[in-house]
């Protein structure tokens, strides 16, 4: 059967700041449809504002509206449909962004982050099925965001976008790990494989920046060197394990930390998804090094570098998406590392926030005031 409940709508991108004024996200009563033979219904537990959220209601990275935000979530099972026998009604799980069909050469090769299934139906705000199972009060079609749109009471998502999850963790926190923890931490453990002793720049502090740093020390990096424009930031990385910290706004910041690493890192990471970000990053790494690239720019932007310097210096630039993470292998075993202790990912959490705060609660992220903000849409935590 169909299901009324609120839900953060966005029916107009680059609306203008502040937006506790511009009021860009709308609070909604939809309708979700009942779910397809292969799709399952969560009633939402936290979703997290991320910037892969703000980059659509600013308009960085246009996707069709009116759609229900968000991509970032946890819930709890409570409708299966009708040919889902893995997963059961009261299961918790956490929401990952880039369902997999299984069957496209990216998901043969063991990428199912980058199926190509997926990337097709995520951009025309549809589910893994080709249809959309959100319509507002009018009865017109919603999108979804990312096969996701966890900024509701409810959603309806793919099977393949949701990883059952053990019940001991916090379920609102656990939405974390479905895009900072796995996109941030897989950058450095997946994609580039840092191993112990390595030398690592994490230009970009907010929740994947910093979500990278604790990668990193867990991947055993000698030298973390935080790099970011805020002070309170780098302050926070020292907390989290950072052994150098460079502020960005420094005239010297390169020189400082070619200092620091006698002559540059092996690996650098952009977790900022601007382009000065992937400048510094290039900028800072050694001959031989890597730059790694997690961080989301505005669909129009490029990078440049000169090719003679990385052919000369055997540089290598890779693109990491979601971490180049197996969800349902990785989400589960970051959970148990953050249950040891060793990913203490709930220090980045600084609010929880209801509906009438998502506008403000955005506000407060493009100024850099907040790392993890989740909507909780039934309440206190």
């Amino acid at each position: 059967m169909s299901i009324r409940c609120k839900a953060v709508v966005l029916r107009k991108t680059d609306a203008p700041r502040p937006f506790a004024q511009s009021m860009p996200l709308s609070v909604e009563e939809v309708e979700l449809l009942p779910p397809g033979p292969n799709e399952v219904v969560v009633k939402i537990a936290g979703a997290g504002l991320c910037h892969s959220d703000l980059s659509v209601l600013n308009g960085d990275r246009p996707r069709p509206v009116p759609m229900v935000l968000g991509h970032e979530g946890s819930g709890e099972i409570v409708e299966v449909g009708s040919a889902v026998n893995d997963i059961n009604v009261g299961d918790h799980v956490v929401f990952q962004f880039s369902a997999s069909c299984g069957r496209c050469r990216r998901c043969l090769e063991g990428r199912p982050q980058v199926c190509e299934t997926a990337a097709a139906t995520k951009g025309a705000g549809d589910l893994m099925s080709g249809h959309s199972r959100i319509r507002d009060a009018n009865g017109e079609r919603v999108s979804h965001h990312s096969g996701v749109s966890c900024m509701a009471e409810y959603a309806v998502s793919d099977r393949g976008s949701v990883v059952v999850v053990d019940k001991s963790i916090p379920l609102a926190d656990a939405a974390l790990f479905g895009c900072a923890v796995m996109t941030g931490v897989g950058a450095v453990i997946n994609t580039a494989r840092i191993l112990p002793g390595d030398s690592v720049a994490i230009i970009g502090l907010g929740g994947v920046g910093l979500n990278g740093l604790l990668g990193a020390k867990l991947g055993g990096a000698e030298k973390i060197v935080a790099i970011d424009l805020e002070d309170s930031k780098l302050g926070l990385a020292r907390q989290l394990g950072a052994t150098h910290t460079v502020n960005a706004r420094d005239a010297d910041a390169v020189d400082q930390v070619r200092q620091i690493t006698g002559g540059g890192v092996d690996f650098a990471f952009d977790l900022a998804g601007t382009i000065p970000a992937m400048n510094t990053a290039y900028a800072v790494t050694r001959y031989g090094g890597s730059v790694v690239t997690a961080g989301l720019s505005p669909s129009a932007a490029e990078f440049s570098f000169n090719q003679s310097d990385l052919v000369s210096q055997e540089k290598a630039i890779r693109g990491s998406y979601m971490g180049s993470c197996v969800p349902v292998r990785d989400i589960p075993r970051f959970i148990s590392l953050y249950e040891q202790g060793r990913l203490p990912v709930d220090r980045l959490i600084d609010g929880y926030i209801g509906f009438d705060q998502v506008n403000e609660g955005f506000d407060k992220l493009q100024d850099v005031k907040t790392v993890r903000q989740i909507l909780t849409p039934h309440g206190a935590k």
